[in-house]
């Protein structure tokens, strides 16, 4: 997925590279193309902005209320089977930044690891390891573009994700990846299950969104509903 910086030869190749996000989401200190690892904690600490790092590019984390409050409701039920089942793996927030590839870093809004996958069978310590999560959780916010998120997908998978989920708060439904060609779109009617990675877990789409404003109604999807893909 890594795109040369002598391939980039404006401003608007740059972020159709990204993914057509907002220019304003893009750090120039250090310069897109030259940020390394180390550049994403360095940032943290600093301005306590969550960056991902995209072709040495440091690139800031959206997430408004809800979004973050959606994600806490499902944090509370994975935590809940993961306890239940003997707490086999450890759960990471939007501060849980990871190494995928070299020069991209990724900062799920939610991610499940199983301990038998981490190095040595623990938490790494490292404040931005090299570990692929078997799920991994993003909350669609306004300022994710469709292209953002296909790419964000097809990385997740290179690297060895087993499951993503896509919680849209617009439409309040669950978009469900096995693979970046496979999905499966619930609604407010349906069940979120885990599946072989989370096998037993089960939560109802209307139960993770019950928090939002009931008064506001869900949006059509206009058109860009993904089919289910088998």
């Amino acid at each position: 997925m890594s795109t040369a910086l002598d391939e980039i030869d404006s401003i608007d190749d740059l972020l159709v590279n990204l993914g057509g996000i907002s220019p304003k989401r893009v750090r120039f200190r250090p310069a897109p193309g030259t940020a390394t690892v180390d550049d994403v904690e360095r940032v943290r600490v600093k301005t306590r902005r969550i960056c991902e790092l995209v072709d040495g590019t440091l690139v800031e984390k959206v997430m408004g209320l809800a979004e973050s409050v959606v994600a806490q409701t499902l944090r509370k039920y994975l935590h809940r089977w993961n306890d239940d089942n003997g707490e086999p793996g450890f759960l990471a927030g939007e501060a849980g930044t990871i190494k995928l590839m070299n020069k991209l870093v990724r900062a799920p809004d939610l991610a499940f690891t199983y301990l038998n996958r981490a190095p040595g069978g623990c938490v790494p310590s490292a404040p931005v390891p090299d570990l692929a999560p078997d799920l991994a959780v993003e909350v669609l916010s306004e300022g994710n573009t469709r292209e953002e998120m296909e790419r964000k997908l097809k990385e997740y998978f290179m690297s060895d994700v087993r499951l993503v989920w896509y919680l849209d708060l617009r439409t309040r439904t669950v978009r469900v990846y096995t693979s970046p060609d496979d999905v499966t779109e619930l609604t407010a009617s349906d069940t979120l299950g885990g599946g072989d990675v989370l096998p037993g877990f089960t939560l109802p789409i209307a139960q993770l969104f019950s928090k939002l404003d009931p008064t506001t109604e869900p949006k059509a999807n206009g058109g860009t509903k993904p089919k289910k893909r088998k």
